[in-house]
């Protein structure tokens, strides 16, 4: 077990960092995230596909392949913009939907997509059982939404300020997240077993203490510390003035972004639980060998996603 988990990790952990040197070295100018992509539609169809499996162990009506379409689209719909680098042509500033915008509607076309496959399906076959498509909508809608979403911001916090740092802040903000999020779980597991005395959630998680998720905390703050201050200043942005001149600062950045991250990193890996408890399963799937699942893997990165970029653009490391 322990065997296969080092190795699973160190793969894994591989292709990161081989995706991350190309994305650097090789991205046209404009288009920062696009060697990611690849990686991100993987962790996005493996998520969708496990959550929609949990959904039908538990007895809930769904289509999945729906759930898994209506999820990569929203997923890559942040990736839109790079069409425009890929033609060597700028994106316009004064395009009314922004670089943001392709989310909403991609969110929006994936809601439509599902119910034009529930319409085409309705009545044809009698595996589809008829009266629950209401179901089937929504169950595929909110998979879709769920892991979709967070993905997709996942995209645009790496592509944050390509235009004036050449790439480099939204690289090291999405490494910064990444690290400080995953961290917790180090954290929480090293406190609980030396210091754990009272139960989270017990009903969900017997394993999680309330020592070992103030134990996560500090280890997130802690290095969210040291990446602001020795990741951040090679990118040399120049400290802003009020509210975001004060994030800058390494010290009070990381009271920011540690706790913010492992709280919702925590919140991300007990909703996770809350499935599989519901659904009587114990891992989200075994693609991963010694690791579980992909959402295994994603749980506490798809609830952190969006308070990082919030982080961020509020001016935490610069």
């Amino acid at each position: 077990m322990l065997r296969d988990r080092l190795r699973t990790s160190a793969v894994l952990i591989a292709l990161v960092l081989g995706l991350l040197f190309l994305d650097r070295t090789v991205s046209p100018p404009g288009a920062e995230g696009i060697w990611l992509l690849p990686l991100l539609l993987f962790f996005t169809i493996g998520t969708s596909w496990e959550m929609a499996t949990m959904l039908r162990t538990a007895g809930h009506s769904i289509q999945r392949g729906n759930a898994v379409t209506g999820a990569a689209i929203i997923a890559v719909s942040a990736a839109v913009p790079f069409l425009w680098a890929i033609s060597e042509s700028g994106y316009p500033g004064d395009c009314p939907i922004g670089r943001l915008g392709w989310i909403v509607l991609a969110a929006v076309l994936a809601i439509f997509v599902i119910l034009l496959s529930e319409m085409r399906d309705y009545g044809r076959e009698p595996s589809v059982a008829l009266g629950r498509a209401i179901d089937r909508t929504c169950s595929s809608v909110f998979v879709s939404m769920y892991v979709g979403i967070p993905m997709a911001m996942l995209t645009a916090l790496r592509s944050m300020h390509c235009d004036s740092t050449a790439g480099r802040f939204g690289l090291a903000a999405l490494v910064t997240m990444i690290m400080v999020t995953k961290v917790a779980d180090a954290g929480a597991y090293f406190s609980g077993r030396a210091f754990g005395r009272h139960k989270l959630i017990p009903r969900l998680s017997p394993g999680k203490t309330i020592e070992g998720a103030f134990g996560g905390i500090l280890a997130s703050t802690l290095v969210a510390y040291l990446c602001l201050s020795y990741l951040f200043p090679t990118i040399q942005t120049p400290l802003k003035t009020g509210l975001s001149g004060l994030l800058a600062q390494p010290w009070l950045g990381a009271l920011v972004l540690g706790p913010t991250l492992a709280i919702t990193g925590m919140m991300g890996d007990l909703a996770e639980s809350l499935f599989k408890r519901d659904s009587g399963v114990k891992d989200s799937g075994h693609l991963l060998p010694g690791l579980g699942g992909v959402w295994d893997v994603t749980d506490s990165l798809i609830a952190a996603s969006v308070p990082a970029f919030f982080c961020f653009a509020a001016g935490v490391g610069g």
